[in-house]
Formats: C-alpha cells, structure tokens, sequence
C-alpha cells in the first residue's frame, strides 16, 4: 500500500475529530467536578434543625383551644381537629 502524504483521509479525519471531542469532553467534566467541589466548600451551612414536634404539637393545641375560645370551632370540631394532631 502506497504512503499517503496531505491531507488525512476520511478516516483519518474521523479519528481526530474523536480524539478532540474524547480531550473536550473530560476537561469540561473534570472543570465542572472542580466547580461543584468549590461550591460545596464556599456553601452555608445547612440551616437548624427544626422544633422538636412537642413544642408544634403544643402551639397547634394552642390555637385550636383560641379558635374554639373566640366561637369559630364546635366542641365536635375541636374535638375531631385535636384527634388529628399527631401524639394528642
């Protein structure tokens, strides 16, 4: 077979067109790991925890107890309202 000289072939073409892409592809990934590790690094610190349930459980009783006071709630709908709030 005869040496080539000049231009690459179609199959020569195909080949760098891969090997570009292939280089292209891992320094965009490697850049954005990079940037994600960054980020995690320069985020806030993850907000409080919340209430305990008691202190909710306690604030929702609360309200239902001022809603019945002020005649917006029966003692039927007190009563079915309490039932559903968990650990009364």
């Amino acid at each position: 077979m005869p040496q080539r000289f000049g231009r690459p072939g179609l199959l020569g073409t195909i080949a760098r067109t891969a090997v570009i892409s292939g280089t292209a592809t891992a320094v965009s990934n490697r850049v954005e790991r990079r940037d994600m590790r960054r980020q995690a690094a320069a985020s806030p610190p993850p907000a409080p925890a919340p209430a305990p349930a008691g202190s909710d459980r306690v604030s929702q009783l609360t309200q239902l107890a001022e809603l019945k006071a002020q005649g917006l709630l029966t003692d039927e709908e007190f009563a079915t309202e309490k039932a559903r709030i968990p650990g009364s």
